[in-house]
């Protein structure tokens, strides 16, 4: 089921499935910047990862010595949510744990994930609430994909990302089964931009885990038409695209992949997050026009 925000400046569709944002359309502009999911090339739009970021060694979630199947990226992405609320310009979404969940997942939760439009900007807020008797630890982050160039007649090589902060950017690479393997590379990013080029995600994706910029921004040499994507609450950051196709995907996260050959403990992995009994988690991201 698909539901529809609105004000004056934007537009936004939501489903269901995954709580997915499938549409962000800038009424002033007349530009859609979702990218709309081809099959044929990458069948997403914006898709929310949870209990997982990335992969795990040979799809397994260690939990107290137990070993549990989970795919890379969590199961939320490809669950039916529930709608708890709707008006004009916000909705929430509950995915609570059940049968089929616990078989993969042994914790006792309610995810939810709630959006706001607020003026010319998306509020997308992750809630995790802890109904169990112990703690629960989880990771979360989004996935959005926004389509570049903006325009007909455009090239994707006129687009540059815009960092908030003057930094020196280490990419954590890797390896062909997506696990880091301990190497970093330098990404350059003179006067804060990182221009795309169809060869920037041969490797996978640029992942960085120390960056101080809380805002990264899509620009373009030949318009002044921009989006941003603002994540105070995020540590980790990655951008990806799937080389050739007309999308660069920002995506904040709390938590990551594997590393290649440690297959740990859920409560030992990196940038696990821990919610104690009777607590709820919150972190919000913003995408701007």
């Amino acid at each position: 089921m698909i539901t529809t925000l609105e004000n004056e400046f934007i537009r936004v569709s939501i489903d269901t499935k995954g709580a997915q944002l499938s549409s962000y359309y800038n009424k002033a502009t007349k530009t859609e910047h979702m990218w709309q999911a081809d099959e044929n090339i990458w069948p997403w739009h914006a898709p929310n990862l949870f209990p997982v970021v990335g992969g795990l060694i040979n799809n397994e979630l260690v939990v107290d010595g137990e070993k549990y199947n989970l795919n890379r990226h969590g199961f939320a992405r490809q669950s039916e949510f529930f709608l708890l609320e709707s008006d004009e310009i916000s909705a929430s979404y509950s995915l609570p744990n059940c049968e089929n969940t616990l078989k993969v997942y042994p914790f006792k939760f309610d995810f939810q994930v709630l959006y706001h439009l607020i003026e010319g900007a998306l509020r997308v807020t992750y809630k995790v609430i802890n109904l169990d008797k112990k703690p629960v630890y989880f990771s979360v982050g989004g996935h959005p994909a926004f389509n570049v160039p903006f325009n007909k007649g455009e090239m994707y090589e006129d687009y540059y990302l815009e960092f908030e902060t003057d930094e020196h950017l280490d990419a954590h690479a890797l390896s062909k089964d997506g696990f880091f393997n301990g190497l970093t590379h330098p990404v350059p990013t003179p006067n804060k931009k990182l221009y795309l080029t169809r060869d920037l995600f041969n490797a996978d994706a640029l992942v960085f885990k120390n960056l101080k910029s809380r805002m990264v921004t899509i620009k373009s040499d030949k318009h002044d038409q921009t989006l941003a994507l603002e994540f105070p609450h995020f540590n980790y950051l990655g951008i990806w695209a799937k080389p050739g196709a007309d999308f660069v995907c920002i995506e904040p996260w709390l938590g990551c992949a594997d590393t290649e050959g440690k297959q740990v403990d859920i409560k030992e992995k990196e940038a696990i997050q821990k919610l104690n009994v009777g607590h709820v988690f919150e972190a919000a991201y913003f995408i701007c026009i």
